[in-house]
């Protein structure tokens, strides 16, 4: 799986990046004989499958052109971390396959779509990718609000930038959705010789805040840079099976839905003005 990543990379600088990887994931299947570095609190069995394949078995899906535009469940995503640590870059690697070297801090945001079929669904994920520039942290809050999942970005080889995860995490749960889920990523595994997060200090941040999700990736090798948004979709579509399930034992009935939308749903339940049992108050 490591050493396709060498096709198209003909420069001696990108092939020293890719050799240093290509090191550490060898020293990983050594240690753990698994060349994944994901972890999750729902199953984290699920750690070795291939980046163009689904890890689990119950599910069957195929990735499909950002331009599709039919489709059966809409789920917001923003991604989120400190300037610099490469959030742009993996996103753009996920959805189009490509790695811009002299690419430039995002001013604001940029859109992308995630199209993926899970079994017999079609899943768009609109992920919002924003700035981690103190200038645009009041714009960024904004686009916390109804988000279904938060992909939280650090790079390995910045200790400051782990740091900074505590804050990122305080200002979504702050802002967002109760339910909304969070991925932790550590970017830049090919800066190996650089590290300064070790892998267990992201496990165990994700352990500590219970959070859904810990993986490191590569935006510059596309090492399990699509795969965040592939776990991200099969945990989104979980949720809608489970708010489906529910649905149908209430006796309702479930045509499309998020947790955002799910949670806003049953707050107008719950919020349903009650017929006063008599009494003069």
């Amino acid at each position: 799986v490591v050493l396709t990543q060498f096709a198209g990379q003909p420069s001696a600088e990108k092939f020293q990046t890719q050799l240093e990887s290509m090191f550490y994931y060898i020293k990983i299947m050594s240690d753990t004989g698994s060349a994944s570095t994901e972890t999750t609190t729902s199953n984290p069995e699920q750690s070795n499958a291939p980046k163009n394949e689904s890890s689990s078995e119950k599910y069957t899906f195929e990735i499909l052109p950002e331009d599709h535009t039919n489709f059966d469940l809409s789920f917001k995503l923003i991604v989120i971390g400190d300037c610099s640590v490469g959030k742009s870059c993996l996103t753009n690697n996920a959805v189009k396959n490509t790695f811009d070297d002299s690419y430039n801090a995002t001013v604001g945001f940029e859109f992308f779509t995630f199209n993926i079929k899970i079994n017999d669904k079609v899943v768009k994920l609109q992920i919002w990718d924003t700035c981690g520039q103190e200038l645009y942290r009041s714009l960024i809050t904004n686009f916390y609000r109804n988000s279904s999942l938060a992909i939280m970005v650090y790079a390995i080889n910045s200790k400051e930038s782990f740091e900074n995860i505590e804050m990122w995490l305080r200002e979504l749960r702050t802002h967002s959705n109760p339910d909304a889920k969070v991925f932790l990523i550590g970017n830049k595994i090919d800066l190996e010789s650089q590290r300064q997060v070790t892998r267990e200090q992201g496990e165990q941040f994700c352990k500590d805040n219970k959070l859904n999700g810990f993986m490191e990736a590569s935006a510059k090798t596309g090492i399990n840079a699509q795969r965040i948004f592939i776990k991200a979709a099969e945990a989104l579509y979980e949720d809608y099976l489970k708010y489906q399930q529910t649905s149908n034992e209430a006796g309702g009935e479930v045509t499309q839905a998020t947790p955002v939308n799910q949670a806003n749903d049953r707050k107008r339940i719950d919020n349903k003005p009650k017929k006063k049992q008599g009494g003069c108050c």
